[in-house]
């Protein structure tokens, strides 16, 4: 029995191709759901998501790459880059969680539905940039706020000698 969905957009991918990914995600233990416009992650205590911006994203992706730290990462279409980073222990890690967030990162959890592709927005359809295939590991939030602040830390005694 199919089941009609009221669409928000057009549909990039058909029903059929949205249902075996929607399988796909859920195999993972991912708890997914379809929507109007494509499949969100339901975040929960297993995995979360966290959303960095702008040249940030570039460069805390370049830096766990460069360290064999990158996870999945999912490219929100828009204005500037916005990356989703899929992270797990976010329960075992309050301080992590509250420095990501004092650092501009928005984080995704209990429940926050996370756009998977081929999700349609506003700007354009969700995609990975690195697909849960292609990634060793979902990595922990710990990581992610490392990164981060590295990054960020980085930057700022870069700027400092060159002021100097």
């Amino acid at each position: 029995m199919e089941q009609i969905v009221r669409r928000t957009f057009q549909p990039s991918v058909s029903s059929a191709e949205l249902y075996a990914t929607t399988q796909g995600y859920a195999e993972r233990g991912w708890t997914v759901a379809e929507t109007a416009n494509g499949v969100s992650l339901v975040s929960d205590r297993t995995v979360c998501g966290v959303e960095v911006v702008g040249e940030l994203a570039t460069r805390v992706r370049n830096y766990l790459e460069s360290n064999a730290l990158i996870g999945p990462v999912i490219d929100v279409p828009g204005d500037e880059p916005r990356e989703i980073y899929l992270v797990t222990g976010i329960d075992r890690a309050a301080l992590a969680v509250a420095a990501l967030r004092e650092m501009g990162a928005v984080v995704h959890c209990d429940g926050a539905g996370i756009p998977l592709p081929p999700t349609q927005l506003h700007a354009g359809s969700a995609s990975w940039i690195v697909a849960p295939d292609d990634a060793r590991w979902i990595p922990p939030v710990v990581a992610l706020s490392a990164a981060v602040r590295a990054v960020r830390g980085g930057s700022a005694a870069a700027a400092a000698r060159a002021a100097s």
